[in-house]
């Protein structure tokens, strides 16, 4: 390997006679190991990703003295999640729908857009915002679980507090395998 002589010895050009230096050498090992060490430390001390949870109402299961409650169908939009990341909604009932049943997606351009409008057109119906949009969800035994987190997500992006997830019903179920997002 090839080293530098940094050492000065012997006559300039001037004559003069020069001292001769020292080669100086720092040895790193210490350096290596304190920088080890930090990193070391910095990685079992910091939290890399911050657990993220929404808060959820949920009722109590040993309430024996639940209630029905009545809903207007104009105000209700049923989401039925299916198989493959595809959503079924309607606005109303299963058996008599307000509008037809529409197979989408999540996103922005899905189903995000469609609980925008039908928000906005449930406002404007009853003139009234705190009678706004209900959602029900029904997840299907083919949806899975990150479709369960994404709609959820969608009813927070979209500020839809009135939401309620419920079983899904055999009529719902026979509309999915109708529209092929149900095996």
């Amino acid at each position: 390997m090839a080293e530098l002589d940094t050492s000065g010895g012997g006559k300039g050009k001037g004559g003069k006679v020069r001292s001769k230096k020292q080669s100086t050498r720092v040895d790193l090992t210490a350096m290596v190991d304190l920088a080890f060490l930090l990193i070391t430390f910095f990685m079992l001390t910091t939290t890399l990703a911050k657990p993220q949870a929404m808060d959820l109402a949920m009722p109590d299961k040993e309430k024996q003295d639940q209630q029905e409650l009545t809903i207007a169908d104009n105000r209700t939009m049923t989401i039925l999640l299916g198989a493959n990341n595809r959503i079924e909604w309607y606005m109303g009932l299963v058996d008599k729908p307000l509008t037809p049943p529409q197979v989408d997606n999540y996103g922005r351009n899905g189903i995000r857009k469609a609980l925008i409008e039908n928000a906005k057109k449930v406002i404007a119906t009853t003139g009234d915002p705190s009678k706004g949009l209900i959602v029900l969800i029904k997840p299907s035994d083919q949806s899975n679980y990150r479709n369960f987190v994404d709609i959820l997500d969608e009813m927070k992006v979209t500020n839809i507090d009135r939401y309620a997830i419920v079983e899904i019903s055999d009529p719902d179920i026979a509309l999915l395998k109708r529209d092929g997002i149900y095996k």
